[in-house]
């Protein structure tokens, strides 16, 4: 991963994250509680994987070990989720999205601890400069605390599995590895609609979609997750957890655009809202230079 990767992969990375912008519209779209949604998304997304590995032949095995790994990285990516859309349904999509952008920060910390390595001062240093950003968002919208909390959450567990993928894919297929992954978010899943069916904790949402939402549930399994997290993981291959993570905090840029285009009003926020989005698109904008000179004079 010492040569830069071609622009062509800049795009593709650029893409997903345009396409993960979506997601949080996509939850607000679908009428049902962020559990059931996320179970019904992980198991046609692992249904999805399975025709497409099989059409590929490519080779389902892999260790019983390397296999629960998998399935216990996908029980973090169901609960990040799930608090990604409980995020967006309490607070709004903008919210949501900029409370994402810290996912860079945690993976500054959590991929030299997994990985042995020492901390990357340049990598910590951007990636304040991006809670700096959300500090301002923060200041300003700060009757959706709840939400930006939650969303918080849903970060720091985005980078602990990017972190994990940024692992396998060295060894796997990515395709397998999303399936797997898959199968562990759906059995995790289906555990918090078990909780919220016998404890009566839904808020009034469905946990069985109408037919209206299907077509969103069917565009968030197999083209945000099926597609976009299947590249996402393959792209790991040329990119640094960090340096995803990092692009990824142009979700927030990506989806508010989105959002108010759908939504228009009710997703206006306030100036100090829009500034700190741009500042978090600054430390996004630096770290490639930043590290391309850093390299050139190394």
């Amino acid at each position: 991963m010492n040569e830069s990767p071609p622009l062509r992969s800049y795009l593709q990375l650029h893409f997903l994250v345009l396409i993960w912008g979506f997601t949080a519209i996509l939850g607000l779209l679908v009428t049902i509680a962020p559990a059931a949604l996320v179970l019904y998304r992980t198991v046609l997304a692992a249904l999805g994987l399975a025709v497409v590995i099989s059409l590929q032949k490519k080779d389902f095995r892999v260790s019983r070990r390397q296999a629960f790994r998998m399935m216990a990285v996908g029980t973090l990516l169901a609960t990040h989720w799930i608090l990604f859309f409980a995020s967006a349904r309490i607070s709004t999509a903008s919210v949501c999205l900029a409370g994402m952008s810290t996912t860079s920060l945690w993976t500054s910390f959590v991929e030299p601890l997994v990985g042995k390595k020492r901390v990357n001062p340049l990598e910590v240093v951007l990636g304040l400069v991006a809670v700096a950003g959300l500090y301002i968002v923060f200041r300003f919208e700060f009757d959706h605390a709840l939400g930006l909390l939650l969303a918080l959450g849903s970060a720091l567990l985005a980078a602990c599995f990017t972190v994990a993928n940024s692992h396998f894919v060295k060894r796997h297929d990515a395709f397998v590895i999303t399936f797997y992954e898959m199968i562990g978010a759906s059995v995790c899943s289906l555990f918090f609609v078990f909780l919220l069916e016998k404890y009566q904790l839904n808020n009034a949402l469905p946990l069985w979609p109408v037919l209206a939402d299907w077509p969103w549930i069917l565009t968030l399994a197999l083209v945000c997750t099926v597609y976009a997290y299947s590249m996402g993981t393959h792209l790991m291959k040329q990119f640094s957890a960090y340096m995803l993570s990092l692009t990824v905090n142009l979700e927030p840029d990506y989806g508010i655009a989105l959002a108010f285009l759908i939504f228009g009003e009710k997703e206006r926020m306030t100036a100090g809202f829009y500034l700190g989005t741009f500042v978090i698109l600054g430390a996004v904008l630096a770290y490639p230079i930043l590290l391309r000179r850093k390299r050139a004079s190394a």
